[in-house]
């Protein structure tokens, strides 16, 4: 089956093409970025650009096990680089290979090298190696398949795009967002075990291997914990207490070693509180979401109680991926579920399920009123009657808010 365009991504990557920038694709395993350097790859050739001069490694493909050190990578290359033209080198999975920025830095040096990488860890660019490249790459984070772009691949598997888009996402609500389980039909059992397979991988190779992590039992019932509260506000210190409460003993700075290391596999996501009178942000009582609303499923099965954290997941993410800056909102004792900006933009969303009651809609609109700015406001639901705007702050069913060209 022929890749499907993810045109988000390849819009951020191309204006770097021939640029002297590392280009640094990072996200969970299976979120797509072998498939965008597949898509870069076939750019380039529609360019003219001889297949001879596109260097391409996947360092979790066996043909490729011989390559474990920067040396070893930098000769791979440099012996394919035969004459004085420009050459594309894509390295998928990058982490595999030890001291790869050295590697790097030394093909930066040649001039013909324009160098694209991937990889499923967030750290990548953080340790005292990543000295060697500070300043010379551009980073662009890829999430797994926005509302958007699921129907898009709908519309590539069955040839036509769905017309009922509430229907539409409840069918994504259920499936998440990893590309490959929609690249084909797969009964509710398969699409589980895939994604349970994902989740495996990540946990075992990048953050049980990588962290060097020993209580695996800790690490998956601190998993289980985020899980269960995605959309609640909590703190290491609460999930201490909590496995205090069952009677087991867990350290608080291996918590925050282990909520780090699954956080920094894009596992979960931390999003800071920030205090909109003070106008800083908090340091506690943090939220934490989710790389994939499907990994919830997978591990825990499908909770109707759970729908308002996944409705939230699924905002922070789409947030997200438009470039914001993503925090809970802190405004006095009340909490705006998200206060978003991007350079001098700024928005505001509460998401909640159904405004069932009176009382629902007064609570979802209240801490938005007390917002005094011109600032766009929003409140998002599943709701499929009432649409009232109040003061300004606009009421919209959460399919409609993700398909929004801007806010």
């Amino acid at each position: 089956m022929s890749i499907v365009p993810r045109n988000q991504y390849m819009q951020k990557i191309l204006p770097y093409k021939d640029q002297p920038f590392i280009k640094v694709i990072t996200g969970i395993r299976r979120c797509g970025k072998s498939a965008i350097l597949s898509l870069l790859q076939a750019e380039l050739l529609s360019t003219g650009i001889p297949a001879s001069h596109i260097i391409r490694i996947n360092f979790e493909n066996l043909d490729y096990a011989e390559i474990t050190s920067a040396k070893e990578l930098d000769r791979y290359v440099k012996v394919r680089m035969t004459d004085a033209g420009r050459y594309y080198v894509l390295l998928d999975e990058i982490q595999e290979v030890e001291q790869w920025e050295k590697a790097v830095n030394s093909l930066l040096e040649d001039d013909r090298a324009d160098i694209y990488l991937t990889g499923s860890n967030s750290r990548l660019l953080s340790s005292e190696l990543a000295t060697y490249i500070a300043g010379r790459y551009v980073e662009i984070p890829v999430q797994t398949l926005s509302f958007s772009e699921y129907l898009e691949f709908v519309e590539h598997r069955t040839g036509e795009r769905p017309t009922d888009i509430h229907a539409a996402f409840l069918s994504y609500l259920r499936l998440g967002g990893f590309p490959v389980i929609h690249t084909a039909e797969y009964s509710p059992g398969s699409m589980e075990k895939i994604v349970y397979d994902i989740y495996s991988s990540a946990i075992l190779r990048d953050t049980v291997q990588r962290y060097n992590i020993r209580n695996i039992d800790l690490l998956e019932r601190i998993v289980g914990y985020v899980f269960e509260n995605v959309g609640n506000i909590f703190s290491a210190k609460n999930v201490a207490d909590y496995f205090k409460s069952q009677h087991r003993k867990a350290d608080l700075n291996t918590i925050y070693n282990y909520l780090n290391a699954l956080e920094s596999a894009f596992i979960i996501r931390r999003i800071p509180r920030y205090d909109l009178r003070g106008r800083e942000v908090l340091a506690t009582m943090e939220k934490y979401y989710v790389g994939d609303v499907s990994l919830i499923y997978a591990l825990m099965g499908y909770k109707d109680r759970m729908i308002a954290g996944i409705l939230e997941n699924l905002v922070m993410q789409e947030l997200s991926r438009r470039g914001y800056r993503v925090f809970v909102g802190k405004q006095d004792v009340r909490e705006v579920d998200f206060v978003a900006e991007r350079q001098e933009e700024r928005v505001y969303v509460q998401v909640c399920f159904r405004m069932e009651s009176e009382e629902t809609a007064k609570r979802e609109f209240a801490p938005l009123l007390e917002i005094r700015d011109h600032y766009p406001k929003f409140v998002v639901s599943m709701d499929e009657v009432w649409r009232d705007n109040v003061e300004g702050v606009r009421h919209v069913h959460i399919a409609d808010f993700l398909l929004m060209d801007g806010y």
